[in-house]
């Protein structure tokens, strides 16, 4: 009975975990937090108010874990004595959210991606800008045959990927950093027209909390709507009254899943921080979770808890 008690817990916090970032998902592509989050991140629509760019610019419904980023199919040709070759299959890699958004004053779509990291760490064993810069770069490579073909290069779009980080380091709290391509001269002095290379974007924004500088806009609102701690009552009425996010009926209860999933997972006695040092030891030392736990002292009750949280967390990444 112990055993299975054991066993129900680790797949019920596995659950939950996996269940909350699939909940963030669904808070986030929502188009007012959507509007909120690319007027605060893209420059060409800092001008526009949230509604004009919820109502007019986001085009469609955000497509929520569906587009594939790539099929993780690794093959391995192995030459040897007999010339056999294995193929390796992973799975598929999907964009969290992923929508079309009209550029203002213009006749082009700008495809955007925005991941949620919500329940990741910021150093999952690489730069999340160079997972940024390759998602990107993704999008705009599967254009070809949908967008344009042959040589008309002309008409690629724009791409954005927006990368929200919770719980980022201490040096890069409340900071908002975008990375694009440039145009520097090497010899002589010629000057493009930006737009025929400035076609991605990677952001990362990453919160803080109130204790640090430059926590409000986006930063705050983005705070307040994925924090564990907040209640839902509480975090309702600042996104309503402070950021004038109306309350419907599909938000407010997609807010409830995402806060009564958070609370369920916390108040087995898993500590965010102590899953996200497990994976730095597991990241940095190649040991495995039971090792890395044995550092860090987790204590014996708590451990299969632990284990199933860091497995989740593992799957999410």
């Amino acid at each position: 009975m112990k055993v299975q008690n054991v066993l129900a817990n680790r797949i019920d916090t596995a659950g939950e975990m996996i269940s909350y970032d699939e909940a963030c998902k669904q808070v986030l592509a929502n188009k007012i937090i959507l509007a909120w989050i690319i007027k605060g991140c893209i420059q060409e629509y800092n001008d526009y108010s949230i509604k004009e760019i919820a109502d007019r610019f986001i085009e469609g419904d955000p497509e929520i874990s569906k587009a594939a980023v790539h099929i993780d199919e690794i093959a391995e040709f192995i030459t040897g004595m007999n010339n056999e070759s294995a193929t390796m299959k992973e799975g598929t890699t999907t964009y969290d959210i992923k929508f079309r958004a009209l550029l203002p004053e213009m006749d082009e779509v700008l495809d955007m991606i925005i991941n949620v990291e919500a329940q990741n760490d910021f150093y999952p064993g690489y730069p999340i800008v160079k997972r940024g810069i390759y998602y990107a770069c993704r999008m705009i490579s599967e254009q070809y045959g949908t967008v344009f073909t042959k040589s008309e290069y002309n008409k690629i779009k724009k791409v954005a990927s927006i990368w929200i980080c919770p719980n980022p380091p201490e040096y890069r709290r409340n900071t908002i950093t975008g990375y694009k391509m440039g145009e520097h001269g090497i010899i002589g002095s010629v000057q493009e027209k930006e737009s025929n290379y400035d076609l991605l974007k990677v952001i990362i924004v990453c919160l803080g909390g109130e204790d640090k500088e430059g926590y409000n806009g986006v930063l705050r609102m983005l705070d307040v709507l994925l924090s564990q701690d907040t209640e839902p009552s509480t975090k309702k009425k600042i996104l309503q009254e402070e950021f004038g996010i109306p309350m419907t009926t599909k938000l407010e209860g997609d807010v409830d899943t995402m806060c009564n999933l958070s609370k369920g997972v916390y108040e087995k006695g898993i500590d965010k921080a102590s899953v996200e040092s497990i994976i730095n030891l597991m990241d940095s030392t190649g040991w495995d979770v039971d090792m890395s736990m044995d550092k860090l002292k987790i204590p014996s009750e708590k451990r299969d808890l632990y284990k199933a949280a860091v497995e989740a967390e593992l799957q999410l990444a």
